[in-house]
């Protein structure tokens, strides 16, 4: 494993090197165009990774490498403002053991995603994002945070659809996974949002589920029928009959467990 820091002209600030487990203390503070990288001797296998100690470590599974370009300015409005702060950073990752892999867990849930990862799963994509801003991101509804009564900045940060009843949001696994439940977390900031009173989630086996909703800031669960897919999109998306033209999505969750 190969765990390292470059700058923006792609020379090497700080690496560090394990087996299974590495950990990499960089004593600097960061500056725009920085990058985070992380390199598996075994591609298709599955991490933990902690890219910044302010953040939780995700299980994630890397088909090619991590990497995440350190956010700046504007960028970093959705992330907690003592994440890649200050002049000491302590990352980590290590290999998962084999059975935190048997078990259910939220496959959805992967804080560090990015516009531009292809290299790690889960990862979220979204036709639409309200204007472009980073609060408003297709990955905010993967990242773990359901603060839901704002908008905005984090920890209000959602994905956002710029009031386009064709939005749809885009959720890639990487790998075939079995999958049994979902659960929405609606933006409740009313009366500024509005709320979808149904949304259909279709599987890549192209099956589908239809899920009626409630106005409600508490996550919505719902038991489907188990499924093997590779991913999935949250579409067809039915505004409800009131005066606010902004829903939006908090989190989406996605239960189920690993292939045997």
């Amino acid at each position: 494993m190969i765990l390292k820091i470059t700058g923006e002209n792609g020379i090497e600030k700080a690496c560090a090197t394990g087996s299974s487990q590495v950990s990499l203390l960089y004593s600097a503070a960061y500056q725009p165009g920085d990058r985070i990288t992380l390199k598996l001797d075994a591609p298709g296998s599955f991490c933990w990774v902690q890219l910044d100690d302010a953040m939780p470590p995700a299980l994630v599974y890397v088909k090619d490498s991590v990497s995440l370009q350190v956010p700046f300015g504007e960028g970093k409005t959705s992330y907690s403002p003592k994440s890649f702060a200050g002049d000491k950073h302590l990352l980590r990752a290590w290999l998962t053991e084999k059975d935190e892999l048997s078990g259910p867990r939220n496959l959805a849930f992967n804080p560090y995603d990015s516009h531009e990862n292809t290299g790690f799963y889960p990862h979220a994509s979204a036709n639409v994002e309200t204007r472009g801003e980073a609060v408003f991101a297709a990955r905010n509804a993967i990242d773990g945070v359901f603060e839901n009564s704002s908008h905005g900045e984090w920890p209000y940060e959602s994905w956002g659809i710029n009031r386009d009843p064709n939005a749809a949001l885009s959720l890639d696994f990487g790998r075939e996974v079995l999958v049994n439940a979902v659960a929405l977390t609606l933006r409740a900031d009313f009366p500024h949002d509005s709320w979808w009173a149904q949304a259909t989630v279709r599987f890549s086996d192209s099956s589908e589920e239809i899920l009626k909703l409630e106005k409600t800031p508490l996550p919505q669960r719902f038991a489907i029928a188990e499924r093997t897919v590779t991913g999935l999109v949250l579409e067809k998306l039915i505004k409800a009959e009131d005066d606010s033209p902004f829903p939006a999505l908090t989190q989406i969750e996605v239960f189920g467990k690993e292939i045997d």
